[in-house]
């Protein structure tokens, strides 16, 4: 079961505290990548808020229950406030983003024992392969529970990425949900500019993956089509989500850009996206 297990409504709100959070933490040490993780809130909030089944009661084991891997980990500062608000560790916390001797790294890592944290990340193309592992496991296991891993668009440029595409479907990996953050940026400039990666969707499927679309800043098309590859799961076939998002997203002056990438809003800037990211009642830590 979820622990949680939220309405639309009650999702889109703690969505909003998630993205206050984003930009506060970024702002209060001038680093961190604030872009993809304003666009990936919506799935962070849903996983944990409604889709995936598992404790707040860590276990690095994860037997039993639904697992997480965040392949771009550059997006950390979504990920360690929804871990947070979801219970995994003290929302305090959040305010040693990027400092020295803090738990919350700018890339997530496993060597202080960050709950919620299963594996070191960041190192662009390794997520979708530790999934697939994570996933066997689970079957050898004889646990139904599920595996699901986040990638950037860009990061499918990296050829590990469509070895273990070949792979997942070769090995019938068949729960596993992966989802591809099609926003059509990265650090240097539209992916069109960078390296066209064409019908993503197409490619995915000549590999045998089982493919939706759905438009991650919107729970009322995320949620069905997570509902979708749930049900799409033990077919035979891994299933992959390609999910538009905008990057930056909930904050106007970021939304769209690449330049949001990895740049801290100013003083100025972040008093501008707090009013843009209203809440009920802010729980700001």
């Amino acid at each position: 079961m979820n622990p949680h297990n939220k309405s639309i409504e009650e999702l889109k709100d703690i969505a909003s505290q998630v993205r206050r959070d984003i930009v506060r933490m970024v702002h209060a040490v001038n680093s961190g990548h604030p872009g993809g993780s304003l666009g990936c809130t919506d799935y962070f909030v849903s996983l944990y808020f409604k889709v995936m089944n598992y404790s707040t009661d860590f276990k690095m084991d994860g037997k039993g229950e639904d697992l997480f891997f965040l392949s771009n980990g550059h997006i950390s500062p979504v990920w360690y406030s929804t871990l947070a608000r979801a219970g995994f560790f003290d929302v305090k916390e959040l305010a040693t983003f990027r400092k020295i001797d803090s738990r919350l790294q700018g890339h997530p890592a496993t060597e202080e024992g960050l709950e919620g944290i299963r594996v070191a990340s960041g190192s662009l193309g390794q997520g979708l392969s530790v999934a697939l592992g994570a996933a066997q496991t689970k079957k050898l296991n004889n646990d139904n529970s599920l595996v699901y891993v986040l990638m950037g668009d860009g990061e499918v440029e990296e050829g590990q990425v469509w070895e273990a595409a070949m792979y997942a479907a070769h090995h019938k990996i068949d729960n596993v949900i992966a989802t591809i953050d099609r926003n059509g940026q990265q650090i240097d400039g539209s992916t069109n500019e960078v390296m066209s990666l064409g019908d993503l969707k197409a490619k995915f499927e000549a590999f045998g993956w089982h493919v939706l679309e759905a438009n991650g800043n919107s729970f009322e098309t995320l949620l069905p089509a997570f509902d979708e590859a749930k049900k799409s799961t033990g077919h035979g076939k891994p299933v992959m989500i390609m999910m538009d998002t905008e990057m930056g997203y909930g904050v106007d002056f970021m939304m769209g850009s690449h330049k949001w990438h990895g740049v801290a809003p100013n003083d100025e800037q972040l008093q501008i996206a707090l009013q843009q990211l209203a809440v009920q009642v802010a729980s700001d830590y």
